[in-house]
């Protein structure tokens, strides 16, 4: 057996050479394509580091922020409970919840002043806290009336407020 003597036919060498020429053409447009989706995908990841390495630092900046800000929220603490206690009731006779009524009234009072408020806003007024309480009149059924005076003042996020009261009629 033996190979037909094709390529000595022009039509064969003719369609053998339009393969070959055809082969080299579709190799140098598939290297053009892909070189510049290469140089696309390789602009587009360039693009990205850059992105990437802003978001960094701002990430970093943020990090530095934030503990900035717990430090300074730590500074500042605010008041989350108000406790008074009034520590001579007995000494006039006053009933165990009448004091309690006359403490809840107190830490009425002084709600809206003090929670949830800094701590060194509440240092600030401490005097207006101190007048608020000096200045309220209790007045009994009987007819006779107390003021208060405070004798201790216990500030961090609980304000522990000791108050004494006075006879006045």
């Amino acid at each position: 057996m033996r190979i037909p003597p094709h390529y000595r036919q022009p039509t064969w060498q003719r369609f053998f050479a339009g393969v070959a020429i055809g082969a080299i053409i579709s190799w140098g447009v598939f290297l053009f394509i892909f070189g510049t989706i290469q140089e696309q995908h390789s602009t587009t990841i360039e693009e990205q580091k850059q992105v990437i390495e802003e978001l960094n630092k701002n990430k970093e900046i943020y990090e530095q922020e934030y503990s900035k800000l717990n430090k300074e929220a730590k500074e500042k603490l605010t008041v989350q409970e108000l406790t008074v206690d009034i520590t001579n009731g007995d000494k006039y006779h006053i009933k165990d919840f009448k004091v309690k009524n006359i403490e809840d009234d107190i830490k009425q009072d002084l709600a809206d002043i003090v929670l949830t408020k800094d701590i060194e806003y509440i240092t600030n007024n401490r005097l207006l806290i101190e007048r608020l309480i000096e200045n309220k009149i209790i007045k009994q059924e009987d007819g006779k009336e107390y003021t208060f005076k405070m004798t201790k003042f216990i500030l961090y996020t609980t304000l522990i407020i000791e108050v004494e009261i006075l006879f006045v009629k």
